[in-house]
């Protein structure tokens, strides 16, 4: 994708919405283009990772793992993020991504936003609130996922 190009998409993807025009310039000179096949495993729980994507086309499944194997948490599409502790650094991740179907999607290296985030406080300001509101959602899907997961047998115990 040309620059033009990217800051075309950015604009367009919900994560930018509120963005001032020079942070979605600012976001585009650090973008580049990322592709995943049906299944393939983006990363699993634990590892380290560095990369953050707002999800252009196709879903992933964001799931946690278990003795009964993956508990979908959550499934994102196009005008979802993807991978927001990347920004952390050193941070494991809190679930595994695995594509349900061909995916695109926007790439940055975490290690780049949180130095840009640093260099100008602005747009630090408006990117770090962004991410804040994704781990809000992300923490609401996985709380309903796992009330419906351990619900019935709460009720069969009585509570």
């Amino acid at each position: 994708m040309q620059t033009s190009e990217m800051i075309a998409a950015l604009r367009r993807h919900p994560f930018d919405k509120d963005f001032a025009a020079p942070h979605i310039e600012r976001l585009a000179s650090l973008a580049s283009e990322a592709h995943f096949d049906r299944d393939q495993m983006i990363f699993r729980e634990g590892e380290e990772f560095s990369k953050f994507y707002l999800i252009i086309a196709g879903r992933v499944a964001l799931e946690m793992a278990t003795p009964e194997g993956p508990l979908r948490v959550q499934t994102l599409s196009a005008g979802d993020e993807l991978g927001w502790s990347a920004v952390l650094e050193g941070q494991g991740k809190y679930f595994q991504a695995r594509a349900l179907e061909p995916v695109t999607a926007i790439a940055f290296e975490g290690g780049e936003l949180m130095a840009a985030c640093k260099a100008d406080p602005a747009f630090g300001y408006a990117f770090i609130f962004r991410v804040l509101e994704v781990v809000s959602e992300r923490l609401s899907a996985t709380r309903l996922q796992v009330l419906d997961h351990f619900a019935p047998a709460a009720k069969r115990a009585g509570a």
